[in-house]
């Protein structure tokens, strides 16, 4: 089990080097992409503040009644899909998705409908 653990290291030390070396930017190998959404246990406070920034640094447009992101109607959908759009003008980096611990990075997509998430 050692020795399993020791043959990794090289590979997680050339991980981190790669983090570090692009600017704190995580390189993912794969290619996989990231959202930021609100944590579902975010209070509606904690919602509605994160909206107001976003919305304050970012065009939100797409939230507009009768546009594709606008249903359903509702502070937890309204706030991820302005965090995101920060989260995404911003580099994607972890600390652009943090919203006071409110916010999360994940990699499966959660465009729906006619709703796409950039």
């Amino acid at each position: 089990m050692f020795s399993t653990a020791m043959a990794k290291l090289p590979l997680l030390i050339f991980l981190l080097f790669l983090s570090l070396s692009s600017g704190g930017n995580v390189i993912l190998v794969n290619g996989q992409r990231t959202w930021c959404v609100a944590k579902p246990s975010s209070d509606q406070a904690t919602l509605l503040s994160n909206l107001n920034y976003a919305c304050s640094q970012v065009d939100c447009r797409v939230l507009q009644k009768g546009c594709p992101c606008s249903t359903p109607d509702n502070l937890m959908n309204h706030a991820s899909i302005a965090m995101n759009l920060y989260y995404q003008s911003r580099g994607k980096n972890h600390w652009n998705c943090d919203f006071r611990a409110s916010g999360i990075v994940v990699v499966t997509d959660p465009s729906y409908g006619n709703c796409i998430y950039a």
